[in-house]
């Protein structure tokens, strides 16, 4: 990953068995370059580290949870073909291999990338009327380095069109897919969070490991990302992928756009 930076892009904060960690770039919408996701990696290596802590709380400040990859990071890397994308599956294999329950608190949009997050994490809370999608095609690109924890929560009949379209979709229809594991009003996104930790507290910490072992038990979760990076290195260093992310930074529609 990138080298150390002065500026804090993840906060970590923990008490009474509960590490929060909170997105902290809302300026860039909490775009993932590759300092936000260093700084995310360790905050989840502490937690998982960290014999006080029996739950994570992966949340987020401004309005957005997560805009997805850092498309201007990303175009400024395409040259040296540094991608922040390759740095993800580090991150995502550290959400779901870690000891502790991981819940996701989404009070607002997730796209691309970000959606990799929220599929990673063991619960998941999103407000009914936050907007998400997947949307690698519209880029030029492909979910590839995402894939492998979607596609254990999601429909294949759900994954197909998604991928496929990109288009928009609510929190709704995230817990109908699979995705997330409860949607409920905005307002009640917090409360509902800390139903869950209430409720994950009263397990014995080591079952709790014990069970997320067995449900991924002869899975190679972090091995099939790794290689989904590739994939998705190749399409955001090819033609369209590199069209695309110009396009979006443009403001305009890319070529391959049909107009209406």
């Amino acid at each position: 990953m990138a080298g150390a930076t002065s500026e804090t892009f993840v906060k970590y904060e923990a008490a009474d068995g509960v590490a929060t960690i909170t997105l902290d770039s809302p300026t860039h919408r909490n775009a993932l370059s590759n300092e936000l996701l260093a700084q995310l990696e360790a905050a989840l290596h502490r937690a998982s580290g960290d014999e006080e802590v029996r739950v994570v709380v992966l949340t987020h400040t401004g309005r957005v949870f997560c805009a997805g990859v850092d498309l201007a990071a990303t175009a400024q890397c395409q040259a040296a073909g540094e991608l922040p994308a390759a740095a993800l599956p580090q991150v995502l294999a550290a959400i779901w291999e870690c000891p502790k329950t991981v819940i996701a608190s989404i009070s607002g949009p997730v796209r691309g990338g970000g959606l990799g997050l929220v599929a990673a994490a063991d619960i998941s809370v999103c407000a009914a009327e936050a907007t998400l999608a997947f949307t690698e095609v519209r880029l030029g690109v492909v979910p590839a380095v995402i894939a492998p924890v979607v596609l254990r929560k999601i429909r294949a009949t759900d994954a197909r069109e998604l991928f496929l379209t990109g288009s928009t979709f609510d929190g709704r229809r995230a817990e109908a897919t699979g995705l997330v594991t409860r949607s409920v009003p905005a307002a009640d996104v917090e409360a509902t969070v800390n139903g869950f930790v209430t409720d994950l507290l009263q397990g014995a910490p080591g079952a709790q490991a014990g069970v997320k072992r067995l449900l991924s038990a002869h899975e190679d979760v972090r091995g099939e990302l790794e290689a989904a990076a590739k994939t998705s290195t190749e399409f955001f260093l090819g033609e369209e992928g590199r069209h695309g992310v110009q396009s979006f930074l443009a403001k305009k529609s890319p070529d391959w756009v049909v107009p209406e």
